[in-house]
């Protein structure tokens, strides 16, 4: 799972702690699972990644990690000085969600989504049947995360982890995910060298954090141990106890391609379908709306652009990853997989678009304005697109919720 926040710190705050040796570099009895870490460097830590990883023993040792397991996960380990730079490229994040679609459901994606249905048909529908989320949903997940398997990562991720907690980017998310992938040692869930993942601590088919595999991970085959990394079933299973974890709902879609009437009233956005089917909301593949439940517009590329009708599943796939694009594209993945129809509206051949400065520039005048809650962080997501919504209701424009350069302009001359 990538993450959305960059910081800025240079060391995190732990609490001051006396370091300790030892020479023991052996884990023995239950957790005696002793191979090398791999993918480490040669290279000397710095000093200030040496002093985060003397006060990060107190926290480790209070979470019953013995020094033996501690020594061996950091032996030879130090700083990645390419970690830094990957926070900052987070295609989701700053590509045109258009552009990021095109990427991600497409390059041969569809029809390996495909093979993987057939191929490991009978446990998708028996975890569809066990946790209610549906395998084109699974499948969206593990096409998005790893291309079905084909590139888990290679990073260390007790590195990874320590890089970015040395730095306290997240705060201190990273730290407690890296205590967290120390206890997976120490309890024996995993081998030193079989933690390898992504740049930001995740592993496995379907990229699991370390807490993440705590609460979630399933041992579906019955071997005695959650293997998310070379068992396709563990980790079908577990992308499936993760979203049923996050409120799944049985039975209602992540979403769907809606049409809008002409003089469609834009300030509805959130009600039951019923509502929306009484102001003449259609779905683009002309099937019906659900007969239950409700949802909310979403204007990826604003008005004139394909429209989406998302329920709170969608927010569910979103606690993978807090992307509107990312979720968009699992969800449509999924679908393109079951044979379901491509969005059918036009998307921009061309649009100006905000950059990360405009972008925190528009956030902090919402927010001046009472509209926006949150950090200016110029990244736009929920919060972002609802502030804007909000701001277009008061002016008497069309609410989209959709944030253009045209838009700040028009708020930078407000006085």
């Amino acid at each position: 799972m990538r993450l959305s926040v960059v910081t800025a710190s240079i060391l995190i705050g732990l609490a001051p702690a006396l370091a300790q040796t030892t020479g023991s570099i052996n884990v023995t009895g239950a957790h005696a699972r002793t191979a090398q870490p791999a993918g480490t460097s040669a290279t000397p830590a710095s000093a200030s990644f040496d002093i985060f990883v003397q006060r990060l023993w107190p926290l480790a040792q209070a979470r019953g990690i013995s020094r033996a397991t501690f020594d061996l996960a950091f032996r030879g380990v130090t700083p990645d000085p390419s970690i830094v730079a990957l926070t900052k490229k987070q295609a989701e994040f700053s590509a045109p969600i258009w552009s990021y679609l095109q990427s991600a459901v497409g390059g041969g994606r569809i029809d390996r989504g495909r093979e993987a249905a057939e191929q490991h048909a009978a446990v998708l529908a028996q975890v569809e049947s066990r946790y209610g989320v549906p395998k084109e949903i699974v499948l969206g997940v593990w096409g998005m995360e790893t291309n079905y398997g084909s590139f888990k990562g290679g990073k260390d991720v007790i590195r990874s982890l320590a890089t970015l907690a040395s730095i306290g980017y997240r705060g201190d998310f990273f730290r407690d995910e890296l205590l967290t992938a120390l206890e997976l040692i120490q309890k024996g869930h995993a081998e030193r060298d079989e933690l390898k993942g992504s740049w930001a601590g995740a592993m496995g088919h379907t990229q699991f954090m370390p807490s993440s595999y705590m609460k979630y991970a399933v041992d579906w085959t019955g071997d005695g141990h959650a293997d998310i990394w070379t068992s396709t079933s563990d980790a079908i299973a577990s992308t499936a106890n993760y979203l049923k974890g996050y409120g799944w709902v049985q039975g209602l879609p992540w979403g769907m391609e809606v049409t809008l009437p002409a003089g469609f009233d834009h300030r509805l956005n959130k009600a039951g379908f019923a509502a929306f089917s009484a102001a003449g909301v259609r779905r683009a593949d002309g099937r019906g709306l659900p007969s239950s439940g409700e949802g909310r517009l979403f204007y990826p590329a604003g008005h004139t652009g394909p429209v989406m009708l998302l329920t709170a599943n969608f927010d569910v796939i979103k606690k993978y990853n807090s992307s509107d694009a990312y979720a968009l594209a699992v969800g449509h993945l999924g679908d393109r997989i079951m044979g379901r129809s491509a969005i059918q509206g036009a998307w921009p051949v061309k649009a100006a678009r905000l950059d990360m400065a405009g972008t925190k520039d528009l956030q902090r005048r919402l927010k001046a304005l009472g509209l926006y809650d949150h950090d200016a962080d110029g990244r736009i997501g929920t919060g972002t697109r609802e502030a804007v919504r909000r701001y277009q209701i008061s002016a008497g424009e069309i609410a989209d919720g959709y944030p253009t350069p045209a838009l700040l302009t028009r708020l930078r001359a407000k006085r």
